[in-house]
């Protein structure tokens, strides 16, 4: 077998030679060596005596268009060679070929015919991702020392396994799909891709896809020539002009409707489009980074969310972690919020209780850091104090009883009623969360139950 070569070793398989030798031009053109085989034998027969870095391949290598060679040569090699990535090329009109090649274990998909910034850079995106990465995650320190993580407050295990996913995949240009719960930071961990990447001097464009009217989406991602309807009395750039040569955020793409999501992958997939009134191709070079709160496998085996295009953009995904699952970062969010917000009022500097901050980690937070931070947000403004406490969180009446527990005189309140105010502050304090108001008052759930049915506080 070869040594390792410096440059890149690409294998570009296509019936087709005229195709094979333009790509294998483009290829050495860029710093890319490349080797063509035009059949499937010929191009295992190359595998098994060269170091190939990339396989560039067709679906059909005869008159056949059903893609069932190519699908075959892909599955033999995903099989002898497991670690080499598979770029499959096909014509957008069977570009269901390419979908079912995803399925099979290819790395992405270009159609025919193509453009070549964009082939290059989808190649250079695939060796990368390829490329060895070190098993052992840096650790919050390391990662700080590498990349700008500054507005990511946290270092919990579930937020670091993160963070180290973007460190790896940030300088390529592989479209990233983030998801997760509402609230959990999906903007701001898109922010930190864009702001380590190679693009970060170039704009990152936010659209929030569950706010376009479908009517007017061409119009918002492509833009418009004035008189292509009654209203466009000026020219007015798309959002996809305006992230050209940086990174388009597609925030809540789950929530697109399916005419819209066929026009948003051609352009996914041949970086070009017509603005609307226009019969003129304007082409651009986009990073996408898209996010939702929503299981889009769900989504599309129940067809309301194309297939194609959910292979398209999440060629890298990742999963944010709800703050239930990083308690160890509440204090740390709670603090920097807190800052920030005292910052941002002209107050002096506020901080928390360290009793406030245990009862913060405590909560289920269903709406992850914003809820937390909106939380935080309120109870400064409202109690105007320079540290907040525990009782300045719980609502006004679970304060109340907590007062009259605190300051009752003997003979004031019998051990029936104490007992009651002692579980409604505990209710309050917990919200509701049964389990843990029978664990604080060192009771079963059964026996808690049966108090508070007792005393009517089971409706």
């Amino acid at each position: 077998m070869n040594s390792i070569n410096q440059e890149p070793l690409i294998l570009v398989v296509d019936d087709d030679r005229s195709v094979t030798a333009s790509l294998a031009l483009l290829l050495k053109q860029n710093n890319f060596k490349a080797i063509q085989a035009h059949s499937p034998a010929t191009a295992l027969e190359s595998l098994k005596n060269h170091r190939i870095s990339l396989v560039l391949q067709d679906m059909n290598f005869s008159r056949s268009t059903s893609g069932e060679e190519g699908l075959e040569l892909l599955g033999q090699i995903r099989i002898s060679y497991p670690h080499i990535p598979v770029i499959l090329m096909t014509a957008w009109a069977s570009i269901s070929l390419a979908v079912e090649g995803m399925r099979c274990g290819a790395s992405d998909f270009i159609s025919k015919p193509w453009d070549n910034q964009y082939l290059l850079r989808t190649v250079t995106t695939a060796i990368g991702l390829a490329s060895p990465k070190e098993d052992e995650l840096l650790s919050r320190e390391q990662l700080d020392d590498q990349f700008n993580f500054t507005h990511i407050v946290g270092e919990s295990p579930a937020l670091l396994k993160t963070l180290n996913t973007i460190g790896r995949v940030c300088k390529t240009d592989a479209s990233i799909l983030i998801l997760g719960e509402s609230g959990t930071g999906k903007e701001m961990m898109a922010d930190a891709i864009h702001q380590n990447s190679l693009r970060n001097r170039s704009p990152l464009v936010k659209v929030n896809l569950g706010g376009i009217n479908p009517s007017l989406f061409e119009s918002e991602m492509f833009g418009h020539v004035k008189g292509a309807f009654t209203d466009a009395k000026h020219d007015r750039e798309g959002r996809f002009s305006a992230a050209n040569g940086g990174t388009l955020f597609l925030d809540e793409i789950g929530e697109l409707e399916k005419s819209s999501q066929v026009k948003l992958l051609r352009v996914l997939q041949d970086q070009n489009f017509q603005m609307v009134g226009s019969s003129k191709n304007t082409s651009v070079n986009v990073r996408v980074v898209s996010a939702t709160n929503r299981n889009l496998e769900e989504m599309v085996e129940e067809g309301s969310f194309r297939e194609d295009l959910f292979y398209r953009i999440n060629l890298i995904a990742f999963e944010l972690p709800p703050l239930r699952n990083r308690t160890s970062d509440i204090p740390l969010l709670a603090q920097s919020h807190l800052r920030k917000i005292s910052k941002l009022y002209g107050m002096s500097e506020a901080k928390i209780s360290p009793k406030a901050l245990t009862w913060l980690q405590q909560q289920q937070w269903p709406g992850n850091i914003r809820q937390l931070c909106q939380t935080i947000e309120r109870v400064l403004l409202m109690s105007g104090k320079n540290e907040l406490e525990y009782l300045d969180f719980i609502p006004r009446d679970a304060v109340e009883q907590e007062n009259k527990l605190s300051d009752f005189e003997v003979g004031s309140l019998t051990l029936e009623q104490m007992e009651k105010i002692m579980i409604e502050k505990s209710l309050a304090a917990y919200q509701g969360n049964i389990s843990k108001v029978a664990d604080a008052l060192g009771l079963s759930r059964a026996a808690l139950y049966r108090r508070m049915d007792k005393h009517g506080l089971n409706s």
